[in-house]
């Protein structure tokens, strides 16, 4: 069993910075990417990141690109969002995965429980 406990939401301004953070219990070849993804009320559930734990090409979805970054520490089994020039729909509950491939070929295999973020203008 891997555990995602995802950390670092809260209510913040438009154009504040907010950074998200995954502990991972372990990494496995099940698990040799991570990714956050975030779902809005009455929305569904998107991809917004992905990064592999050896290190390399990295993916954005479109409304994250040139704001979030996503980083990993492997010492620290964890991995960040971080958020800058925050807008109001980027509200939503924000979760951490594990799993592998990168983009739109990522596949989850595990899941956090969800942190939630909301950008008030």
């Amino acid at each position: 069993q891997v555990l995602l406990v995802e950390s670092g939401g809260g209510p913040v301004q438009a154009g504040d910075s907010l950074r998200l953070s995954c502990v991972v219990s372990r990494r496995t070849v099940s698990n040799d990417a991570m990714a956050w993804f975030r779902q809005a009320p009455g929305k569904e559930r998107e991809i917004v990141a992905t990064i592999p734990w050896r290190g390399g090409t990295t993916f954005y979805t479109d409304s994250a690109k040139g704001r979030f970054t996503i980083s990993r520490d492997i010492a620290r089994n964890t991995v960040y969002l971080q958020m800058n020039s925050l807008k109001p729909e980027d509200s939503a509950v924000y979760y951490c995965s594990a799993g592998t491939g990168s983009g739109s070929y990522y596949r989850a295999a595990y899941w956090g429980q969800g942190t939630q973020v909301t950008v008030s203008s």
